[in-house]
């Protein structure tokens, strides 16, 4: 092998170790050691505090879901905003429809939804004309986003509405979008113009790979890449063979697949040798080797994004398995939370005096420190409710669980319930 093709090699396994969730469970672990050891200038832990949350955390799951029946954390559990059912209303928009076509909306849905659900920002609502209610943040964008989903806003077909497609999203412009989110001087959305810029990039992305997402760049078709097996292409077009149907993919791939196809979207600047890595950020005592040495992945809203896709292959028949191996989601409500409870205590008590950035060493230790004390949090909530692992994944924890009861804790402390930090966003992060 030349010195180029080794370069070559070592790069591709380095971008592919910084993708796998299991990379970033190590590196998050290794930052959080460093904390624990009393080496870093930003926070100090109070692990013993992590008992009280699991507290909080379990009596909110039990007061939310008496029966321990709780759904995935999902972007399809703020499509229910305000009691309305309105998967029911897509799926009767869709009624007739062939199963893979089924699946196909539903996961443009669930990802042109989620790619838009970055901060909202404390003075925007939306209201929704359908149900006369007015909501805010995440579920406010929720419900905007499938409204204009609903409405084709993001279809170039007036004749098939229901979908997502590059040259639609290639049109979108930051007046559509704040038509589309009913922003105005009095109802400002933060980060509008990231927003379209994100849309953008993921138009040239879809357009970029059309193996995966056909001509018709729609991201909808990662649901055929992930559960087809394609056979060599046939010489006769006119008599195809048939596609096998794989019935089960692991969490993994799925966000792997995500990662692979759709990393180049992130504007975050982290790249290695060229290579768009998106929310990954360096720190001193992530460790690791080889060329992604240093370097700690988050993937949060590619992970949100992996879990609100986990239903929509569900309902088509197909199981996810492995749900376990993505990792908590490390963001305002879930770091809130561990701040709000001084499990992560500040050294600097002005810190939420100013503006963090993504990149700023406080935010990417602080990040670590949630992912790891997440997963240190699991055990202790399942052993409260009388549940394992298996019944009991992350993902029903987070929904359960710990993102409502940094809500519920941050609501307690601050008016309007803003989370203890802030941090500088251009909409595509956090």
């Amino acid at each position: 092998m030349n010195d180029e093709a080794a370069r070559s090699t070592a790069l591709n396994e380095a971008v592919r170790r910084l993708r796998q969730p299991a990379t970033i469970r190590q590196r998050c672990a290794a930052v959080t050691e460093a904390v624990a050891r009393g080496q870093s200038p930003h926070f100090t832990l109070e692990r013993a505090r992590l008992d009280d949350v699991a507290e909080r955390v379990a009596t909110l799951t039990r007061s939310r879901f008496p029966t321990l029946q709780v759904p995935f954390h999902s972007r399809w559990r703020h499509f229910e905003a305000g009691g309305v059912n309105r998967k029911a209303e897509l799926d009767a928009k869709l009624n007739g429809r062939s199963q893979a076509a089924v699946a196909r909306a539903r996961i443009d849905l669930a990802l042109i939804s989620v790619l838009l659900d970055a901060g909202a920002g404390n003075h925007w609502q939306y209201r929704e004309r359908e149900s006369g209610q007015t909501f805010a943040r995440s579920e406010g964008l929720a419900v905007a986003s499938f409204r204009a989903f609903m409405a084709g806003g993001f279809s170039s077909q007036p004749g098939d509405p229901l979908r997502v497609d590059a040259k639609a999203l290639a049109a979108i412009d930051a007046r559509a979008l704040a038509a589309m989110f009913q922003v105005s001087l009095d109802n400002p959305l933060v980060g509008l113009e990231g927003r379209v810029t994100l849309l953008h990039r993921l138009a040239d992305a879809l357009r970029a790979q059309p193996e995966v997402f056909t001509a018709l760049g729609q991201p909808g078709h990662l649901f055929d890449a992930l559960t087809h097996h394609r056979h060599a292409p046939q010489l006769h077009h006119h008599h195809p063979r048939p596609a096998v149907h794989h019935h089960q993919v692991s969490a993994a791939r799925l966000l792997g697949a995500l990662l692979d196809t759709l990393s180049g979207i992130w504007p975050s600047g982290q790249s290695l040798n060229g290579t768009p890595l998106g929310d990954v950020w360096p720190h001193p005592a992530a460790g690791g080797e080889g060329l992604d040495a240093g370097w700690v992945p988050f993937h949060k809203l590619s992970q949100w994004l992996a879990y609100s896709l986990l239903e929509p292959f569900e309902w088509a028949g197909v199981r996810v398995h492995e749900v376990d191996a993505l990792t908590g989601l490390p963001e305002y409500r879930n770091g809130g939370l561990l701040i709000d409870a001084a499990v992560i205590v500040p050294r600097d008590a002005s810190f939420a005096q100013r503006a963090l950035r993504p990149a700023d060493g406080w935010t990417i230790e602080w990040r670590a420190l949630t992912v790891s004390l997440l997963d240190e949090l699991a055990p202790r909530v399942r052993r409260l409710l009388g549940v394992d692992e298996a019944a009991f994944p992350l993902a029903r924890l987070l929904e359960g669980g710990t993102w409502a009861a940094g809500r519920a804790i941050a609501a307690e402390r601050r008016e309007g319930a803003l989370p203890p930090v802030v941090v500088a966003s251009d909409g595509t992060v956090f």
